[in-house]
């Protein structure tokens, strides 16, 4: 049985980018996408993602808030991604305080590179 993966992101480009990378593997289904933490609080609900890709920066609602409106309502391991440099590890303490799992940067050559990486955070 695949991994169910929601992926949650503002850029069009890393939504799809991440979306193809993970769909490439057999035991990783991507379910779902959302632009926004609204959009991820509803989808999660809708879809019943086994894991969810959550961008920390977004219009509407950021990620953080999402993961903890989440974690109340149906609570599902959440893998953080943010494009912040010096705010970084504040936005990682929150997001790990908030219920994520794991945090990783946003970095296109990095996941290309080695997206076992982000298959084995997922499953």
């Amino acid at each position: 049985m695949a991994v169910k993966v929601l992926v949650v992101d503002d850029s069009g480009f890393f939504r799809r980018r991440v979306s193809e990378i993970l769909s490439a593997d057999p035991s990783i289904q991507v379910v779902g996408t959302a632009t926004n933490g609204k959009e991820a609080i509803d989808q999660a609900m809708a879809l019943k993602p086994d894991v969810i890709t959550m961008d920390y920066e977004m219009p509407m609602m950021d990620g953080i808030t999402a993961v903890r409106h989440i974690m109340q309502r149906c609570p599902t391991p959440v893998l953080m991604f943010s494009s912040l440099t010096h705010e970084g590890a504040r936005v990682t303490l929150d997001a790990l305080d908030a219920g994520a799992v794991d945090f990783l940067p946003k970095n296109f050559e990095d996941i290309s590179r080695n997206p076992e990486k982000v298959k084995q955070l997922l499953c």
